[in-house]
């Protein structure tokens, strides 16, 4: 799993915000990565 791929899933509606936040919670994306992917700050 990286970045491309967790982008591309939500992009495609595969994954949501949620999903997305517990990658940067297991270190998988950074927030920076996570505002890219999702257009807003992480709660």
């Amino acid at each position: 799993m990286n970045y491309e791929t967790i982008k591309r899933n939500y992009d495609r509606g595969l994954w949501s915000r949620a999903m997305v936040k517990m990658a940067v919670k297991k270190g998988v994306i950074t927030q920076a990565q996570y505002r890219e992917i999702v257009g807003e700050e992480s709660a």
